[in-house]
Order: structure tokens, then sequence, then C-alpha cells
């Protein structure tokens, strides 16, 4: 009997590549998904990868009764990864009181859910933006919080906080919280990747567009911060090696392996990259040539943040893999499968 497991978010872009993988190593999966930014046909993707149709439920994590409607039908749900949220900073300063009711009352129904549905743990989908500009570089777990940028990287702060003061309460849950750096990147079989509803709020797919056409340039926020060139560092980790991260997660929860009842880990490659170095990479890698201008800075931005993954080499069996190569040019083929589709 497979064990299953429910993810909410499940045809975004990293809950897609996630399910993939859950499927791979033999668990059976229920996808909950609003659609809000994302396509029903991922599910038709999903299947196409891994050879199995997940179970799709259309319903939003809002929805108490709609969401509990879900832990009735697929009886036995052993763990949860949950993905949804809203998550374009830039919206979510224009908009807070939209980000802090999706983002927080969505998890709090989840949690209220899980012990009375016998569902062991959760795997949440947090944030390296809960570290706003570190201290000290690489960053690891034990780093301070720091007051957040914007009303999404305060909402990954407060849900670590109920996640927290829910399991202190005696609920008879774990968790294990994923604080990602920068996923890029799309599936081998471009089958699979990022596609945001309208513009771009991140960095690959404005580039991607920009180098087929979509968009006229690229813009970067900034050639004079203190960096070696001048442009913003980040560490980007490839979608499918961050899925992965959520499968040993799981397993870890199941097997009832946690140290303590709530786990924190950096999911990231442990390199800083610059906003340039990726620009030229991109080039060297694809051969196309990027249409780029260097602009003012962009406020809140931080300046160069990258991760220390040893918590997560070490405790969770757990490194990312994949080159960044290998990265930027899945990330291309997967923007000319869309052109192949007629999808722009």
């Amino acid at each position: 009997m497979k064990e299953r497991i429910l993810v909410t978010g499940g045809t975004g872009y990293i809950g897609s590549h996630t399910v993939v993988e859950l499927q791979n190593a033999g668990y059976d999966v229920v996808i909950v998904d609003n659609l809000s930014n994302s396509h029903a046909d991922v599910v038709d993707n999903i299947e196409q990868v891994s050879g199995i149709r997940p179970a799709f439920e259309k319903v939003d994590c809002l929805d108490f009764q709609g969401l509990e409607e879900v832990f009735k039908k697929y009886a036995g749900i052993k763990a949860i990864i949950h993905f949804a949220a809203s998550k374009a900073v830039g919206e979510s300063v224009e908009k807070p009181l939209k980000y802090y009711r999706n983002n927080l009352v969505s998890l709090i129904n989840i949690l209220e859910l899980m012990p009375r549905y016998g569902v062991e743990g959760i795997v949440f989908s947090s944030s390296c933006t809960v570290y706003g500009q570190p201290d000290t570089l690489p960053v690891t777990e034990e780093a301070p919080i720091k007051k957040a940028e914007s009303p999404y990287g305060n909402t990954k702060q407060i849900n670590e906080e109920i996640i927290h003061d829910t399991v202190a309460s005696g609920s008879p849950i774990t968790a294990i919280l994923l604080r990602y750096f920068n996923p890029i990147g799309a599936h081998s079989s471009a089958l699979l990747g990022e596609l945001p509803n309208g513009v771009p709020q991140n960095l690959v797919p404005y580039l991607t567009q920009t180098a087929i056409g979509i968009r006229e340039k690229l813009s970067v926020f900034g050639d004079d911060y203190d960096t070696p060139d001048g442009s913003c560092i980040r560490d980007f980790i490839n979608v499918v090696d961050l899925a992965k991260a959520h499968v040993v997660s799981i397993r870890r929860i199941l097997e009832h392996k946690q140290d303590e009842k709530v786990e924190v880990f950096n999911i990231g490659t442990g390199r800083g990259l610059s906003v340039l170095e990726l620009i030229h990479g991109f080039e060297k890698a694809t051969g196309v040539k990027l249409n780029y201008q260097i602009v003012g800075r962009r406020p809140g931005d931080i300046v160069k943040v990258w991760a220390n993954p040893e918590r997560a080499n070490k405790v969770l069996g757990w490194k990312a893999e994949i080159s960044i190569e290998d990265t930027l040019r899945s990330a291309w083929n997967w923007q000319l499968k869309l052109r192949e589709r007629g999808i722009q």
C-alpha cells in the first residue's frame, strides 16, 4: 500500500516538479490547487513525465469545508507538503491583506485539519527571505531572523512561528521547514517549468522571455553594489534538486527520524552567483545573446545571500547536484517548448 501525500499548490512551479519526484519515489499523491497561478493541464504533463496521474482537486486552501472534504475523500493522508501561497514580493507590498489572508489562513486551516484526520507531519515551503541581509555568509540555519523586507517575507516568518507554536501546544504533528534559496530551471523533459501569469516577477523566466523575443530587454537592477561585478548575488538552485529535498524530508517524517518535532533546513547550493554571472552563464550554455541593460537599484533588494547547506547535506542526506549550465539550458529548452505549444 503506497503512502499517501497531500501536496497543496501541486500544479505550481515547484509543486509540479515535487509531485513527479514523489511519484517516482513510490508515493501516492493528491494535489490540491485553486489554479490561481497555474494551469490544470499541468496534471497531464505530470502524468506524461512520471507515467502516473496524480489525483487532483480544484480547491482553495482558504475554503475550510472544501479542504476537509479532500481529507474525507482521500482517507489515510500521511503527510502534507504545503506550497500553496501568493509569492510575488512586489505585489505583496501593493496588496498586503491578500498575502496575509492567503498565506496565513491556508496554513491555519491545514494545521487544524491534520490532527482531526491523523496526518503525521508537514513539510513547509519557507524561504531565505526570513534572513533578510545576513550578517555573515554563507548563511546557516542559526542566523537571526531579520525584520522582513516585504509582506510576502513576513508571511513566511509568521507561518514558521505558527508551526512552532502549534507543535509546542501539544498538537500531535511534526514539521520540517525548508528555507529555499532561488529555484530556477525546468524538468529535463521540457514538459514542466516556470510559467508565470503575465509579466514574470522572477529573473530567469524574464531572462528566457527576453532571449526568445517576448520581452524587449532584461533590466539588471544596479551594478554598484559591494560585490565583485557590482550586481546582486544569489544562490540559484535547480528546481528538480529542490523537489528531491521535499521527498527526503517526507521520508524523514514518515520514518520518525526527526531529532526535534520542528526541524529547519537551508536548501541551496552553497555557491553565490551574481546576476551578471548568471546572464553570461546563460549566453555560454545556450549560445543565445541577451539584450540587457543596467538600470538603477530596486528598493528592498538584498545585496548578497547564499546558503550554507551543510545541515541538509549531513542530516537529510540531500545535496544539490545539477550544474548551473544544465539548469540554464533546461530553462531555455522549456521556453522553446512553450513556443512550440503556442504559449507566450
